[in-house]
């Protein structure tokens, strides 16, 4: 068996303090909840047997005033369940010598086993939390970050998960505790701390992630975020958000392969719905994943080998061909060859039967 890395042993033992890695879950009993239980019925143990010593009280003496009362009953349920037994209150009737052997033994039993079993519970949760975060570590490879899970980041996850990525190869990076646990809910694992230091990023495995997305409340938290992204995997794909325009070069310069300026594009959207109504309903249906009409990018299939880009079945609006985008006006793009891909403009209902 490998024995783990100090690096990895340093990221766990970070990821108990303010960083950590949380993956998903479903809704479950709070520990909160689970500890009231677990006094209530220790709670529901002792009064049980109160109640037998009590009734019984006559069979018992009291080495202090020979009687027991309703106090002494408490007193001597409290000391024999916690098995501490001073002797001061004894059983001395063969009715109470029979109670004690067939009732209050199996209630001082079960009262052990709450109090045992609450910290086997700790144990176990916390031995098994741990095996699975270094299962998942091992096993993570070629997924997405998204730093910042906000209204950009949910939207942005929802359109990869409705392109068909799974849960299991998203990773949700938000300095909100909140937010990180509503992308568990959600299924997706989430790392809570700030994204532009180097080690948060670590822990959500970024160094061996395909795609990075960085969707900030801030333009220059994308900044700091992109070039440590950049310096921590130099061959991810990064799509950064920002809101002022002229951030964009900036975030370019910092190693965003994309720059996507959410006011400007947002304004455009405005200005055209203004103009041109139908130009703007079209633009928000293209923008809105999985209804109406959808932008997709897929390989050419074999029967469009040879063809030019108007006589394809879909509206072709540009081809990739090695590292050139070729609009669907340049005769370069023109006949279409094997190794192409095409952006194509598609009913949402067909983004399965076209490789979406």
């Amino acid at each position: 068996m490998r024995r783990p890395s100090p690096e990895a042993v340093a990221r766990d033992a970070a990821d108990a303090a303010t960083h950590r890695v949380q993956l998903a879950r479903t809704l479950t009993v709070g520990p909160l909840r689970q500890v009231a239980r677990r006094l209530l019925m220790a709670l529901l143990v002792l009064v049980a047997t109160v109640l037998i010593v009590y009734a019984d009280r006559g069979g018992y003496h009291d080495n202090a005033d020979g009687s027991v009362d309703f106090l002494d009953a408490v007193y001597y349920s409290t000391v024999t369940l916690s098995t501490t037994g001073y002797g001061d209150i004894v059983p001395h009737s063969d009715t109470a010598r029979l109670c004690n052997v067939l009732l209050v033994t199996p209630l001082r039993v079960l009262f052990l086993i709450i109090l045992v079993g609450t910290t086997l519970e700790v144990l176990t949760e916390r031995t098994r939390e741990q095996w699975r975060l270094t299962r998942w570590r091992a096993a993570l490879r070629d997924h997405t970050v998204v730093v910042g899970f906000g209204t950009k980041g949910r939207s942005a996850v929802q359109t990869l998960r409705a392109s068909g990525l799974p849960k299991e190869r998203i990773v949700v990076v938000d300095p909100s505790q909140k937010a990180v646990e509503a992308a568990n809910l959600e299924g997706y694992a989430g790392v809570v701390g700030d994204a532009t230091r180097s080690d948060v990023l670590l822990r959500a495995e970024l160094q061996r992630a395909r795609q990075i997305i960085i969707a900030p409340q801030r333009d220059d938290t994308s900044v700091l975020v992109a070039l440590t992204a950049r310096q921590l995997n130099r061959g991810a794909k990064i799509v950064a958000a920002v809101r002022e325009e002229e951030n964009a070069p900036l975030l370019r310069q910092s190693g965003a392969d994309a720059v996507i300026t959410s006011a400007s594009a947002a304004g455009r959207l405005l200005g055209l719905s203004v103009l041109s109504p139908s130009t703007g309903t079209v633009l928000e249906d293209l923008i809105q994943q999985g209804t109406g009409l959808d932008m997709i990018e897929r390989p050419v299939v074999k029967s469009e080998v040879g063809k030019s880009v108007r006589e394809t079945e879909d509206l072709v609006v540009s081809v990739l061909r090695g590292h050139r985008l070729l609009g669907y006006d340049d005769p370069k793009a023109s006949p279409l060859q094997a190794t192409d891909r095409v952006i194509t403009i598609v009913r949402a209902a067909r983004r399965d039967d076209n490789g979406g």
